[in-house]
């Protein structure tokens, strides 16, 4: 059973989450337009260390590229950036803003998605009104150094017990993803899978065939 939500699972399936650690002399437009071409279903922009202006600037690019593309694209964190630009939603942590209170920010039509770590966060917050879960890190992961690893176990939990489409995230590559069939789960979330690698459009078209496969599509 899943319920109405601002987002659809097949959206989800591969979700493309930024990061200008991998740039190496590209432009982040230039590799989040790459990882559209290759098939990116959903756009997450995370910026830790842009100052505002910066940061405004390069969400309104992205935020146009992705409307081409017709692909989602959500904002981490920064809620009073997402209204001001009027993104399609935000993503937030458990350090971060409540769901319940991002959607009174936001309004009933945006996508609010919930990092979550355990079955009692999950249930929350759908309760609180978020449309997806990001569950997580499923593997070992260098891209966030504070990811709490989740075992293929409670993955499953949290998707039998939400009603909300469910995306797995953390150490996710071409050869493990298959490791998450049977878990539950809509789609997968991923930074260096795609931003880290050479070449980022086949890498992201070779990702989501891997990913299709292991939902049995």
């Amino acid at each position: 059973m899943s319920k109405q939500t601002n987002t659809k699972p097949e959206e989800l399936l591969l979700y493309a989450v930024t990061d200008r650690h991998w740039l190496n002399g590209a432009t982040l437009i230039s590799q989040v337009e790459a990882a559209l071409k290759g098939g990116a279903t959903f756009i997450q922009l995370r910026e830790k260390n842009l100052d505002d202006e910066a940061f405004y600037k390069e969400a309104l690019e992205i935020q146009k590229l992705c409307r081409n593309y017709k692909v989602p694209f959500v904002i981490n964190d920064n809620v009073e950036l997402a209204k001001k630009i009027g993104a399609d939603g935000v993503h937030v942590g458990q350090s971060d803003m409540e769901a319940l209170d991002v959607r009174k920010v936001l309004g009933d039509d945006k996508i609010i998605g919930v990092s979550a770590q355990t079955v009692e966060q999950a249930e929350l917050a759908e309760k609180h009104g978020a449309d997806y879960l990001g569950v997580g890190a499923v593997f070992p992961t260098g891209s966030k150094d504070d990811a709490t690893e989740v075992s293929f176990e409670t993955l499953k939990e949290i998707c039998e017990h939400v009603h909300i489409p469910v995306i797995a995230i953390g150490g996710i590559t071409r050869d493990n993803v298959v490791k998450l069939n049977q878990s539950g789960i809509c789609g997968i979330a991923v930074i260096s899978a795609i931003f880290g690698q050479t070449d980022i459009e086949a890498a992201t078209a070779d990702l989501k065939n891997q990913t299709k496969k292991m939902l049995g599509e």
